[in-house]
């Protein structure tokens, strides 16, 4: 992959994750993909629907990204998350790390300011 078709990727990512779409966010997902997020890892787009779901049902969150690099089939990108925890409106920065596989994300690894976990 070009960096700018990774970068587009990406982009549709945040797009749909953002709209709440989680068939768009699941079609930017291979169907093994692997999503690790502080001590969770989740395979697999069952798996992950389920994840993507809840979360957006419970804490409403969105992205904006701060900056993406692309090189080859990676990205890391920072990006701003504003959620909502047990009706508290968080702001956390993160750090992400994705390894894409034909245009899509094959794996995930996610680091959010502070703790990963949001107990």
């Amino acid at each position: 992959m070009n960096d700018s078709a990774v970068a587009a990727a990406i982009g549709e990512h945040v797009r749909a994750f953002n709209d709440r779409d989680v068939d768009a966010l699941m079609n930017g997902f291979t169907d093994d993909a692997a999503w690790i997020t502080g001590t969770t890892v989740v395979r697999g787009r069952a798996a992950l629907t389920e994840l993507f779901t809840a979360a957006m049902a419970d804490l409403l969150p969105t992205l904006t990204v701060q900056n993406l690099l692309a090189d080859g089939d990676r990205a890391a990108c920072r990006l701003v998350e504003t959620l909502s925890v047990d009706g508290e409106r968080r702001v956390c920065s993160i750090a992400g790390f994705c390894r894409l596989r034909d245009g899509r994300i094959a794996s995930a690894k996610i680091y959010r300011e502070g703790s990963a976990e949001l107990e």
